[in-house]
């Protein structure tokens, strides 16, 4: 018997209308806003009239450093909700919205695979409720008043020279990495440098994902940093009148969406992903709306738990005061074994000494994760391929660590594949243990913040940066801004900032790039190594292999 793809999968669901899931949680009909039969955006006044309401429980879906060989964050993260609810909680999931990027680019989806999906799968991957189109308008509005500023006059003073506020695109397109704007003589404004980064690493991805309310939007919008004056002073978004029109046309896309597992459990999904350069991290207004409708609230954060897990708890917890309350480890024996140096092509193979030898990885990012004082439970998504003896070994080396390691066969079995682990993250989480606190405090320096990451989580012996990188965070921290919690952009794919170093990497040195000022976001950017906030398309895209069959169904988004 064939195995149906992900796809095939999806488009046999049977789905229920958006207001009967809404009906789950209490939302009635007229607080939401249908996209179509399947798919609804909640509305804000109804969201702040939960404030009264206590909060569920939190749990965190993070994973090992990621391989070729595939973890399974988010497949986790549905299986896991939806196990939840079978065995009687009323439980909510919380996820990220794709990005076209790695949708055309690599991935090809982003909504869970198999029987642990979260539907309509192709509206999810593709345009859905047009929040990054939003998102992407609202930054590149921004892009036009700098340059119409300094066309008609500049009487900012604007120093076109220090424009800081790069363009956007949901795309992966190395070619528009570096450009010049503004050639073709005095009607086309003033040529200088510019530049595109991919929405989901704009600042206005980050605010939107970070912000409250609507006028706590429009408050950080106005905050941005786009530039300098001749004499160097900050010029912000507010001063060029752009906060308005851009809060305009981010209003509707602030209201969280709601969709529905192929088990017809509710979800929002909501904000951006990329935590290798942005924060990672869902809408704070989705989590903490989930967290007033349910009792338990899974959400997920990006790659490894050394770059999403860490930007969630010490940029999203900190700055929006939630308090998680357990965590999850996704492992895979076929990434561990990756991680144990073995070649891509004979991860068929069993060879449980190479899983021992890369479980460095994991042990590493089970001391990190407890390090924020969060207990944690390790989930091992089950391949057809892994073998008792390989699966027995996470299950011993995850103990030795103190903490469960429960396979989870959600991928071919739904939540059913998935009640052991729901079981004991109800345990874990009803122990009462978690004491979270975030690494470091808000009085440290900045640059003592970036090593405090490198040292503790990373395993580095020390970080290292250019005299002009220093000199931008003593600038930021006489600005006022010295108390901001830093966002790391570092390759997903390691500890340290080499991508090939697998496992658990020690003694190296994270050499600091580029610091960047995200003042409405309120973090500072800080970039490592060689890694890039506008990525390319590898030889063989995604897309090369997606499109429409002679029915007009989607095929090739997995």
């Amino acid at each position: 018997m064939s195995v149906k793809s992900d796809i095939e999968i999806a488009r046999a669901a049977s789905m229920q209308r958006i207001s009967k899931v809404a009906d789950k949680l209490g939302i009635a009909e007229e607080a939401i806003h249908p996209y179509g039969h399947y798919k609804a955006k909640i509305d804000l006044d109804y969201i702040s009239g939960l404030e009264s309401k206590a909060d569920g429980k939190l749990v965190l879906v993070t994973a090992i450093s990621p391989t070729p060989a595939g973890e399974g964050k988010t497949t986790t993260t549905v299986g896991l909700g939806d196990a939840l609810n079978r065995i009687g909680k009323n439980a909510v999931m919380c996820l990220r919205e794709p990005s076209l990027g790695p949708c055309f680019g690599v991935k090809g989806g982003a909504a869970g695979g198999g029987y642990a999906q979260v539907v309509p799968m192709e509206d999810i991957n593709l345009h859905f409720t047009g929040d990054f189109h939003a998102i992407g308008a609202a930054h590149n509005l921004l892009s036009a008043l700098i340059d119409n500023h300094i066309h008609w006059g500049n009487k900012l003073n604007i120093d076109s020279r220090r424009v800081s506020w790069r363009r956007v695109v949901d795309m992966n397109d190395r070619a528009l990495r570096s450009i010049t704007a503004g050639i073709g003589g005095p009607g086309n404004g003033y040529a200088r440098e510019d530049g595109f980064d991919i929405t989901v690493a704009s600042e206005v991805m980050a605010i939107f994902c970070l912000a409250t309310s609507i006028s706590d939007l429009q408050q950080r919008l106005g905050n941005i940093i786009v530039a300098e004056t001749v004499d160097r002073q900050p010029v912000r978004a507010r001063e060029l009148c752009a906060d308005g029109a851009m809060t305009t046309l981010l209003k509707d896309a602030l209201m969280p969406n709601l969709v529905q597992t192929l088990e017809n459990n509710p979800a929002f999904i909501h904000g951006g992903p990329f935590a290798n350069i942005a924060h990672g991290c869902n809408s704070v207004i989705a989590t903490k709306t989930a967290l007033k409708l349910a009792d338990y609230v899974v959400t997920e954060a990006g790659f490894g738990a050394d770059l999403g897990a860490e930007k969630f708890f010490d940029i999203k917890c900190r700055k929006a005061g939630l308090t998680p309350n357990a965590a999850v480890i996704v492992a895979t024996v076929r990434a561990l074994k990756m991680h144990g140096g073995v070649d891509k092509a004979e991860l068929g193979n069993e060879n449980a000494d190479a899983v021992r030898k890369g479980c460095a990885n994991l042990v590493r990012h089970i001391r990190n994760v407890k390090s924020f004082g969060v207990p944690v439970v390790v989930a091992i998504n089950q391949f057809i391929s892994d073998t008792d003896a390989e699966m027995e070994v996470v299950r011993e080396v995850a103990a030795e660590q103190g903490v469960q390691a429960i396979i989870a066969s959600h991928w071919a079995n739904g939540s059913a594949g998935t009640e052991a682990l729901a079981q004991a993250m109800v345990e874990l989480v009803e122990g009462g243990t978690a004491q979270f606190s975030p690494i470091y405090e808000d009085e440290l320096a900045l640059w003592d913040k970036i090593k405090t990451i490198a040292t503790k989580l990373y395993g580095a012996d020390d970080i290292v940066g250019d005299k002009a990188v220093r000199t931008k965070l003593q600038r930021f921290a006489e600005l006022g801004f010295g108390h901001l919690p830093v966002c790391m952009a570092k390759t997903q794919y390691s500890f340290s900032t080499d991508p090939g170093l697998r496992g658990a990497p020690s003694g190296h040195v994270v050499p600091v790039r580029d610091v960047r000022l995200s003042a409405g976001a309120e973090f500072v950017v800080v970039v490592t190594g060689d890694i890039m906030t506008m990525p390319g398309l590898p030889r063989v895209p995604a897309a090369n292999h997606i499109g429409l069959d002679d029915e007009g169904h989607v095929v090739g988004l997995f």
